[in-house]
């Protein structure tokens, strides 16, 4: 393998990592404030379908990425109204949000397009286009660092960007703010939070607001990367941004490795489709389960004791 292919590697991993990133830190903001969110999938199917149809018919990506947020923080005060107001089971409405919106973005999306529950084809401004950064072509032909610059570095979306600068924001949010200590003590004791003087369901709704337009994002990124909307595009990747989150440990950096790692498997299976180990032949559909694969390991407990916050997935009860 040479150079130029490892760089192209890691250049599609940043790519296909980037909505598990966007994902992972939306459900780290709500998990730390105690609400399990089992439905990241559901909100990052609205907002790929909001913002591939809005985007389709305006021909302006921006104001599909306004849907897509929209989209995301209205299943995600869905969410909040069953967990947080009404005291539900978070488990249950996170898996029943995203049968609906699996279902509503094809009944709606052929109701609008009559293409199958698929948006038209976007192009031209109907996507993000790719950013170059400052003397990237300059610096190309530089042995080692200018295919790095050009090539790792320079040349995404600027949805990328954001989500790497989202992680040392929500460090510092989470670890050196007032708010991020509220918040991490709701998700391990509410009733300490509650006794003195803070809303409890009030720094839940803000973590809810916070996971939505974070997933509104991840959804709008999918859409442009895909060109447009197709059924069930998400494809489990809120599942696997939550299994990154607890292989993260419920921490910001990381989960930026742990996102990174995910999308490395994805881009591996997509570049090479068949390995040859000796006379066996490795199946392509393994290279492209590896990071459900890994999805079902992290699960299944063989990263080592990963504690949640103690306070997750509890509807929290004010004391009379």
């Amino acid at each position: 393998m040479d150079f130029l292919t490892v760089i192209q590697i890691l250049d599609s991993t940043v790519r296909l990592a980037t909505p598990l990133l966007l994902a992972c830190l939306a459900g780290l903001f709500s998990e730390r404030s105690g609400v399990v969110d089992i439905g990241l999938e559901g909100k990052m199917l609205a907002a790929a379908f909001l913002s591939g149809a809005v985007a389709a018919v305006t021909g302006s990506i921006w104001l599909g990425l306004l849907a897509g947020i929209v989209g995301a923080l209205f299943i995600s005060s869905l969410h909040g109204l069953a967990s947080i107001t009404f005291k539900g089971d978070q488990l249950i409405s996170g898996v029943a949000l995203n049968f609906l919106a699996a279902g509503l973005t094809v009944v709606i999306g052929q109701s609008w397009f009559h293409l199958g529950g698929r948006t038209p084809s976007l192009s031209g401004g109907g996507r993000f286009e790719p950013i170059t950064l400052p003397f990237a072509q300059a610096l190309a032909d530089v042995p080692i660092l200018g295919p790095i610059y050009s090539e790792l570095i320079s040349g995404h979306t600027i949805l990328v960007y954001v989500s790497l600068a989202m992680v040392p924001l929500s460090w510092w949010l989470l670890y050196r703010t007032r708010y991020g200590l509220r918040l991490r003590a709701v998700g391990e004791n509410p009733s300490a939070v509650d006794t003195s003087g803070v809303s409890v369901a009030r720094m839940r709704w803000s973590a809810i607001v916070i996971a939505g337009i974070l997933t509104g994002l991840a959804g709008t990124y999918l859409a442009s990367l895909a060109a447009g909307f197709v059924k069930d595009m998400t494809a489990g990747r809120g599942y696997i941004a939550l299994a990154a989150l607890i292989f993260a440990k419920w921490r910001p950096w990381y989960a930026l490795f742990a996102c990174m790692l995910f999308g490395f498997l994805e881009a591996v299976g997509n570049r090479y489709q068949s390995i040859e180990l000796g006379s066996f032949v490795v199946p392509v559909q393994f290279m492209q389960a590896l990071p459900y694969i890994l999805t079902v390991v992290i699960l299944a407990g063989f990263i080592g004791k990963a504690i949640p916050p103690r306070a997750g997935g509890q509807p929290y009860v004010k004391e009379r």
